[in-house]
C-alpha cells in the first residue's frame, strides 16, 4: 500500500520544471514534493534521447529511494524519451507533460511546437496532435537557465526561431517547461496566438489521479525539498529569480544516482 503522506517526486533539467511544481502546489496544498534539477547535465535538449532516457531513469530511480508515491517528468524532452516506459515498468503512478498539452491543443485548427532538438525530433507530439509547424529552438533554454527572460537579447532569439511560423497559427504549444519564463518575448512575436504551456494541465491529472487512487495528503504541510546535481547556491539564486525560494536544497552527486 502507497502511503497518501509520502511526498511526490518532480524532476526536470534545471529549473523549467518549476513552473510545474508551481501549478502542483497551488492545486495540491497539503502535499509534500521532492524536486529534483538536473543542473550539472543540463540542457537536455541537445543529447541524444538515449543518454536524456539513462538519465530519466537515473533519477526516477532515486526518488523512489526517497520513498515518493508519484513521480511527475516535468520535463518535455525526458518525457519525450522515457515515458511510457516509465509509467509502465515503475511501482508508483507516472505523469508526463506532453499528452497534458497535446489534449489542450486539439481544441484549434492550426497548432505549432517550439521545444528542444530531441523533443521536436522524437515525434512525441505529433502521436497525440497534428502540427502544421514545429521548430527547434535550441538557445531558448540557456537563456532561461541564464536568467536572461526580461532582456532584449530573448526577443531578438525568440524573434529569429518565430519569423517562419504560419501567419495563420492559432496555438502555440511551449514544448518545454522553461519556455513560460519567455511569454512575454514569444508573444510580442506571436500575438494573438494562444501559447500552451503544460503546467496547469500536468497538476490537473495530477490531482485528479492521486484522488481516484486514495492518494492526496490530507495533512502536508506544503514543504518542498530541492536536488540538484550542480552547484546548490547558483541554484538558489536562480530559483529565487523565478519567485521560487528554495530554502532546503541538497546536492546529489552523479555517482548517487
Amino acid at each position: 500500500m502507497k502511503d497518501p503522506k509520502a511526498p511526490i517526486g518532480v524532476f526536470d533539467s534545471g529549473v523549467g520544471g518549476l513552473t510545474v511544481l508551481k501549478a502542483l502546489r497551488r492545486l495540491l496544498p497539503h502535499e509534500e514534493f521532492l524536486y529534483f534539477g538536473d543542473t550539472a547535465r543540463v540542457p537536455y535538449g541537445g543529447k541524444p534521447l538515449a543518454m536524456v532516457r539513462r538519465f530519466a531513469w537515473e533519477i526516477a530511480g532515486f526518488l523512489l529511494r526517497q520513498g515518493v508515491k508519484a513521480i511527475v517528468v516535468a520535463c518535455n524532452t525526458a518525457s519525450s524519451a522515457a515515458l511510457p516506459d516509465l509509467a509502465e515498468d515503475l511501482s508508483v503512478p507516472v505523469f508526463g507533460v506532453v499528452e497534458p498539452a497535446a489534449r489542450a491543443a486539439r481544441g484549434f485548427r492550426k497548432v505549432g511546437l517550439i521545444g528542444t532538438q530531441a523533443t521536436v525530433e522524437s515525434g512525441a507530439y505529433p502521436r497525440y496532435v497534428d502540427l502544421a509547424w514545429a521548430k527547434a529552438c535550441p538557445l531558448l533554454v540557456p537563456l532561461v537557465e541564464e536568467g536572461l527572460w526580461d532582456d532584449p537579447v530573448a526577443l531578438l532569439v525568440a524573434r529569429h526561431y518565430l519569423e517562419d511560423a504560419p501567419k495563420d497559427l492559432e496555438a502555440l504549444i511551449l514544448g518545454c517547461t522553461h519556455y513560460p519564463f519567455l511569454k512575454g518575448a514569444i508573444g510580442a512575436v506571436l500575438p494573438g496566438v494562444a501559447l500552451l504551456d503544460s503546467a496547469e494541465l500536468t497538476a490537473q491529472e495530477v490531482a485528479r489521479a492521486l484522488e481516484a487512487e486514495g492518494l492526496l495528503n490530507p495533512e502536508g504541510r506544503g514543504r518542498t525539498l530541492h536536488f540538484v546535481t550542480g552547484d546548490p547556491e547558483a541554484y538558489r539564486a536562480l530559483a529565487e529569480r523565478l519567485g521560487e525560494r528554495a530554502e532546503a536544497v541538497r546536492r546529489v552527486s552523479l555517482e548517487e544516482l
